[in-house]
């Protein structure tokens, strides 16, 4: 079995625990394009067997997710999960959806996020939340990120909980995002639920429980509708709607690297063999057919 499935991470699972779980369902090599905290839900890409060249091509995408912050509380690890440093008392004022808006919406755009201390994210070798264990102070960088579109979808004053949906670029922390929200409205918070909605092309819509996916290992009508083969998932990315035949010559050379002469058009081309079965991917440039990616 070759290509990407979707599974709907539920919580408490790692995402570490995801992959050990399909590389035993399918007995193949696997992979992931990105983890979810393990007190996070929702989307998460699996790529198995020959899929697993394609983590170049799935690493960099936007991400989706569904959020609940919590004011009025500040924790060590910025999530549920940690331990309460700080409580402060959250203002009436502070509920008026119009301000929320505001606040949220003042988000949007290109800025620089500094990370939190509990996370993966190293520095001279060690991870920062190894750092953080040992209340070791370090001077943590911000980084580049962006907020495309930022949502309210509710509001829980009895409870002090916003709800919103957020579309961001990769390399963004919602548990970050969401102490700066709380900053902003006057007061402290923590993420206290996180759901990965999108990651890419790929919607949880379309994704699958591995429960789901246990109880029908031995039903391929199930597997090939939930299974997305590479074919697919290059003409999903890039629309790639041209293709080339090779004989067997031509393909020999193209699994070397060989460069070979095409007086076609510019672009990325679908790669098959006389069996017309799929090889990989070739990009022409300069009437030379160049490989990209070969199973």
């Amino acid at each position: 079995m070759n290509g990407v499935i979707l599974i709907n991470k539920e919580k408490k699972c790692t995402s570490h625990d995801v992959v050990n779980k399909i590389k035993h369902i399918f007995n193949e090599k696997v992979g992931h394009t990105g983890t979810l905290d393990p007190n996070a839900t929702g989307l998460l890409p699996i790529l198995i067997g020959k899929g697993t060249k394609l983590s170049y091509y799935l690493i960099n995408h936007d991400k989706e997710y569904e959020v609940t912050l919590k004011l009025g509380e500040r924790t060590d690890t910025a999530d549920s999960e940690g331990n309460i440093l700080e409580k402060q008392n959250v203002d009436m004022c502070i509920w008026q959806e119009s301000k929320i808006v505001e606040v949220l919406n003042s988000f949007i755009g290109k800025q620089e996020q500094i990370p939190p201390m509990y996370s993966a994210i190293k520095i001279n070798g060690k991870k920062l939340y190894e750092y953080a264990r040992k209340n070791i102070e370090i001077d943590v960088k911000p980084r580049k990120i962006e907020i495309y579109n930022i949502e309210l979808q509710k509001i829980d004053e009895n409870e002090k909980l916003i709800y919103f949906k957020v579309e961001c670029s990769k390399g963004t922390y919602i548990r970050s995002l969401c102490e700066d929200i709380a900053k902003k409205l006057g007061t402290v918070g923590y993420m206290k639920e996180l759901n990965r909605t999108k990651v890419g092309i790929f919607n949880i819509e379309d994704s699958i429980y591995i429960k789901d996916l246990e109880q029908n290992i031995n039903n391929k009508e199930y597997l090939n509708k939930h299974v997305i083969s590479i074919e697919q998932l290059f003409i999903k990315l890039y629309g790639i709607d041209k293709k080339l035949e090779l004989n067997n010559k031509k393909l020999e050379l193209f699994f070397y690297g060989v460069k070979l002469t095409y007086n076609m058009k510019d672009g990325l081309y679908r790669v098959y063999n006389e069996k017309n079965e799929f090889i990989g991917i070739g990009n022409i440039k300069d009437n030379l057919l160049k490989r990209e990616i070969c199973l």
